[in-house]
């Protein structure tokens, strides 16, 4: 079963869409209050089987009457409840990349303690999503743009100085060097 928020008031501008009229309805047919009933469903949960359970109709009749030559009202309110459920859904995403999530330590069996896990990919593709201007591919990285120059920056703050370089590869080639002239020497007392 998943989780149901509230459903949608009756005046929600949502469940104001033109039903479907069946010319001739028969005992099971999906009415104009039975397409509302989903409609309400749908969005309060985000899933689809979910929603059909609710009113008693079956996942093939539901998808029928959306296809059909009248019951555009009735496509467009399904699909407006699926982006509900699904800006739940990022809400939920964002919530947690920001909270992150108890974990359990478990030791001989029993739980000691818990830590905060954060989820780093979950926050970057959110971060794209949602700051693709500054966070997405499609950010300019060429010299000059405002991303390049802010990531040059960084870069050059942590970077070590030209004489920290060079005396780094001086320290190395001295210590290679010692190494082959200690290896040379080893190999001539033999």
């Amino acid at each position: 079963m998943a989780f149901f928020e509230d459903e949608p008031d009756d005046d929600d501008p949502l469940l104001g869409f033109a039903p479907y009229l069946h010319k001739q309805p028969r005992r099971n047919a999906i009415t104009p209050d039975r397409q509302r009933a989903f409609i309400a469903a749908l969005a309060a949960s985000g899933i689809v089987t979910q929603a059909a359970r609710t009113i008693g109709a079956s996942m093939e009749a539901l998808y029928k009457l959306r296809a059909l030559p009248g019951a555009e009202g009735f496509a467009a309110a399904w699909e407006m409840a699926i982006d509900r459920g699904m800006a739940r859904l990022e809400d939920c995403a964002l919530e947690r990349a920001i909270r992150g999530e108890e974990r359990p330590v478990v030791s001989r069996g029993e739980v000691v303690t818990t830590y905060t896990r954060h989820d780093t990919q979950l926050m970057l593709f959110l971060l794209r999503q949602r700051r693709a201007h500054r966070y997405g591919a499609d950010v300019d990285l060429r010299p000059g743009s405002p991303a390049y120059e802010r990531i040059r920056a960084e870069i050059e703050a942590d970077a070590p100085s030209v004489e920290e370089v060079r005396a780094s590869l001086h320290a190395k080639l001295a210590r290679l060097r010692e190494e082959v002239e200690a290896r040379k020497a080893r190999e001539g007392s033999e």
